[in-house]
């Protein structure tokens, strides 16, 4: 396939380029959009940037040395994971990810003198996804809807019937107080909820919040908790954090929201919670099981979660709205520009050590 490249500050042409009024570098640098997410955006990429950079794209439907060929070359590159044996990348300065999660990288992955950073700006789609959840949880509006248009009144007049559950008055504990936690908490705030938070360490409780507690102190937040909303990512001190001694100590009624990572609560543990009715319920949209090329109908869990009736299934996909995904790639055109005028970089994860 014939390869193809920009020039910011150019619509679709490789002829015009715009050089920044504040370079520093004085020869050209070079970054790769590669993958399906990235690909696409060349264009846009190309109209943002003030510096002067030349555009590489590279998508899977391509041949892996041509991915080899091109990430030698690169200064930058924007994208997810990349499968296949990669070459030596000394000249790599920057690892882009246009989202958040960046498990699949570790220091030693990447050259010294390499960035890796990641990109935020999805908290707000996250939070309203689990307000929603939750909201479905004590309304159940859909379930509202569907009676109502089989059976119409069914003898029920106004004011008379089943009823519905408020969020008020209730206590939320967010386990991992970042970002996603800080939006969930100001969006529970205004619903009225008691909240609490348990973060790496302990601190001074912060508005909205009436207490925030560190880790060591997590069975406290949920023993006290109606809704416990997950947000931490994988590492070796989240893995299994929340495990069967932890949903012991839940109230019979507690549902437990996942929108971290799925790790974080032990599998096992969760279906046996769910099943056998030991909590009320869950609301998850991270999975431990994905599709793959060669398993594209992969289960989500090893166990029949979605078997159960007290769960809300979501295919990953809380923080999939239109203005999320333009905030987070608004990082990028800004971190590719701060590289080339020598500045620091936003939303640093960690520096390569190979």
């Amino acid at each position: 396939m014939t390869g193809r490249h920009y020039r910011a500050g150019t619509r679709n042409s490789v002829t015009h380029s715009k050089h920044s009024r504040c370079r520093v570098m004085s020869e050209q640098l070079t970054v790769l959009l590669a993958g399906r997410m990235s690909e696409p955006r060349a264009e846009w990429l190309a109209e943002q940037l003030t510096t002067d950079w030349r555009i590489e794209v590279w998508s899977e439907d391509e041949p892996f040395e041509r991915f080899a060929e091109l990430i030698v070359q690169s200064d930058a590159m924007v994208g997810g994971r990349i499968k296949g044996d990669w070459p030596a990348i000394p000249n790599l300065k920057l690892y882009q990810v246009p989202f958040t999660g960046y498990e699949f990288l570790k220091p030693e992955d990447l050259p010294r003198g390499c960035t890796l950073c990641n990109s935020y700006g999805h908290e707000v789609a996250i939070a309203e996804f689990v307000m929603a959840g939750m909201l479905e949880r004590e309304i159940g509006l859909s379930k509202y809807d569907r009676e109502f248009r089989e059976v119409g009144w069914k003898g029920r007049v106004p004011g008379i019937g089943p009823s519905h559950g408020e969020l008020s008055g209730k206590t939320m504990g967010i386990v991992g107080y970042g970002h996603i936690g800080k939006a969930v908490a100001a969006r529970a705030a205004a619903f009225g909820m008691r909240i609490v938070a348990a973060n790496r360490t302990a601190g001074d409780a912060p508005p909205p919040l009436d207490a925030l507690y560190g880790l060591g102190q997590l069975d406290t937040l949920l023993q006290e908790s109606d809704y416990v909303v997950v947000t931490l990512p994988t590492a070796p001190e989240t893995r299994g954090l929340i495990d069967a001694a932890k949903f012991a100590l839940m109230k019979s009624d507690a549902v437990i929201v996942n929108v971290g990572r799925a790790p974080v609560i032990a599998e096992e543990a969760l279906y046996n919670a769910l099943a056998e009715k030991q909590i009320g319920g869950a609301f998850i949209d991270v999975w431990y099981g994905y599709p793959t090329p060669e398993d594209p109908e992969c289960k989500p869990s090893r166990y029949p979660i979605w078997e159960l009736d007290n769960v809300i299934m979501t295919p990953h996909c809380s923080s999939r709205s239109d203005e999320s995904r333009e905030r987070r790639w608004l990082t990028v055109p800004r971190n590719l520009d701060r590289l080339a005028k020598g500045e620091p970089l936003d939303n640093v994860a960690f520096q390569g050590t190979a």
